[in-house]
């Protein structure tokens, strides 16, 4: 089969996993309440009543087992090679699938900090080879701009920093949907600019599929929560997805489309070392917090992350349009103006009275 046939198959994957997605979180809304596996209100929290979590295990499970599909079955699809190989895909999800296991018991009885990162750098380094080659035909997230060795270090690193800080960010109802929706989403809108990417596409439109069906119970107010055991594997396959557009040498896109996430959590972060505090504590200093703690519904403040995530999928879609030889600059250059923006009018409704 030839390109003709990828919008039809985009429309049936979007459609199957939303339909999938949002019917296993609807089912478990009631199993979790009745065995009691709640979140509870305290002190640092967005929400006012004990709510259900683990919506995760409805989202991760269904993504998991679209994508082996997809891997499985798109050789015989398109007319291109593929961007992994099944086997490699499939130690991916073995990973995510280990990381969401460990994620529930974590959400259960909770596991030293240690214990998790250890875990979550094992499946980094295990599945840094299930990237796929660049142009070198080697693995390459930095395009050679560093040694092999400290090429690889750094991609760990930043994937255990994009994985934990999707987990970070889970702090109000709808952030992690719409974030995973964006992120997804703008996956699959670079990738059909970009050449032999399509089963990357359908990766990016999978996720963003799930992460709707989810969104539909998790939107404020919300009646279930996505939990560790979606946020952490989640965060794994969507920074996956945004090193292996870097490995393939679209870097400006990997970069634009995560870029509040990263913003936030990190210049939180950093204030919070500055100031001496426990950055490993649980805490509710995240611009948008700061945001629904002076008034701001949940609902408006994702609402504003929509638009502006919409604005970075654009760029990201432009930096590798060709407009342009200097277009990913360009376009990193736009996204950070929308951030910079975005943060500065969280801050404003944080600030105010």
């Amino acid at each position: 089969m030839s390109w003709t046939v990828f919008p039809f198959i985009s429309l049936a994957i979007f459609a199957v996993v939303f339909a999938a997605a949002f019917a296993g979180s609807g089912a478990l809304v009631d199993v979790l309440r009745r065995r009691q596996v709640l979140d509870h209100p305290n002190k640092r929290s967005s929400h006012v009543a004990p709510t259900p979590r683990g919506g995760g295990i409805a989202v991760v499970g269904v993504l998991l087992a679209v994508w082996a599909g997809i891997a499985f079955l798109a050789p015989g699809i398109f007319p291109h090679p593929l961007s992994v190989p099944f086997p490699a895909m499939v130690l991916v999800l073995f990973c995510a699938l280990g990381l969401a296991v460990i994620s529930w018991l974590d959400d259960l009885k909770g596991l030293t900090p240690l214990i998790r990162l250890i875990l979550q750098f094992a499946a980094a380094i295990i599945c840094l080879d299930a990237l796929p080659a660049g142009p070198s035909g080697s693995v390459l997230v930095f395009q050679g701009l560093l040694p092999a060795t400290a090429d690889h270090v750094v991609a760990v690193l930043i994937w255990i920093w994009f994985l934990n800080l999707f987990n970070f960010m889970d702090g109000i109802d709808g952030i992690t949907g719409v974030e995973a929706a964006s992120v997804g989403g703008g996956v699959f809108v670079v990738a059909l600019f970009a050449s032999g990417a399509q089963d990357w596409a359908l990766f990016g439109l999978s996720a963003a599929a799930a992460a709707c069906g989810f969104l539909c119970w998790n939107w404020d107010p919300a009646k279930l929560f996505i939990g560790d055991v979606g946020s952490v594997p989640l965060g794994f396959l969507l920074g996956w997805l945004l090193l292996g557009l870097a490995a393939m040498g679209y870097w400006a896109p990997a970069l634009i489309l995560p870029l509040y996430y990263l913003a936030d959590a990190t210049l939180t972060l950093g204030l919070r070392l500055l100031r001496g505090e426990k950055v490993w504590q649980a805490h509710a200093e995240h611009f948008y917090q700061r945001a629904v703690q002076a008034g701001a519904s949940h609902g408006d403040v994702c609402r504003l992350l929509g638009v502006a995530n919409l604005g970075l999928v654009v760029l990201a879609a432009a930096a590798v349009s060709g407009f342009s030889p200097d277009a990913p600059m360009l376009c990193v250059t736009a996204a950070a103006l929308i951030v910079a923006g975005l943060m500065a009018r969280l801050k404003s409704l944080g600030a105010a009275p």
